[in-house]
């Protein structure tokens, strides 16, 4: 594991940490490796019944990592898209996942870490944390599955609202449209879903893996399919002019003046 991807076992649960506060807990194609073979293992491990995500530092996860996409940008497309193809395989193999994984979100899941959050089964929340779908601030599109999950749990118009603005939405209303399951206060989202994950695990390990399954196979499209389109958005995003802009306005904290040709 790197140490941006910090793993512990507690009884029957899998903690799986976000390990780089400095940067928000940004995600990177080491942790997508990372992510991935640590469920690989557990999936096999009789010891673990449950997977919890969390974040170092009082915050679950900004997203992507903007200075690395700026600098994708003078790479050839091919290896951008090979970087999205590691957060994908990473993202289906949660999905089948025969083990229920819970997000324990404190601080903000924003981007690619609301994405994270979301193709996590469960969700527990503390009261103050905050969501974002915030990939058009920098003119880019949702990866990570993030289309395909907010298309799944909410209304047509709240989708587009939450991903045509990028704006925040607070845990109290993801919770009333049922996207996330249990509100709990400051500090204590991690240790109530490691609770809760170790009831689950507690359970019968292989009924609650067919469920989910189930579960996956009950909504009309492929997150699969839906994981390929949005690499291929991303992938023509990063080497957009708009994301150039985009890009360079948020790390220069001003306000960007998209191309209009």
């Amino acid at each position: 594991m790197t140490e941006e991807f910090f793993i512990e076992q507690r009884g029957r649960v899998l903690v799986c940490t976000l390990n780089n506060p400095a940067m928000r807990n940004a995600l990177s194609p080491e942790i997508y490796q990372s992510a991935f073979a640590s469920l690989e293992e557990a999936e096999n491990d009789p010891g673990i019944g449950a997977v919890v995500y969390t974040g170092a530092g009082g915050f679950f996860c900004a997203g992507g990592n903007l200075n690395r996409l700026k600098a994708d940008r003078r790479r050839p497309k091919s290896e951008q898209r090979a970087r999205v193809e590691l957060l994908n395989r990473w993202v289906d193999k949660m999905r089948r996942f025969p083990k229920p994984i819970i997000a324990a979100v404190e601080g903000a899941a924003a981007g690619a870490g609301f994405s994270l959050a979301l193709g996590s089964d469960l969700i527990v929340s503390a009261e103050d944390a905050v969501f974002a779908m915030s990939y058009v601030k920098v003119a880019l599109n949702p990866d990570g599955g993030g289309s395909a999950f907010i298309c799944r749990g909410l209304p047509h118009q709240l989708a587009a609202e939450l991903m045509f603005e990028g704006g925040k939405i607070s845990p109290q209303r993801l919770h009333s449209l049922g996207i996330v399951n249990r509100i709990c206060g400051s500090g204590q989202a991690l240790e109530t879903a490691v609770t809760w994950a170790t009831k689950l695990a507690d359970g019968p390990t292989v009924a609650l893996g067919r469920i989910k399954s189930l579960l996956e196979k009950g909504y009309p499209g492929s997150v699969l399919e839906q994981l390929e389109a949005e690499a291929n958005y991303m992938n023509d995003a990063v080497h957009h002019p708009e994301a150039w802009e985009g890009i360079e306005a948020f790390l220069e904290k001003r306000k960007p003046v998209f191309p209009r040709e």
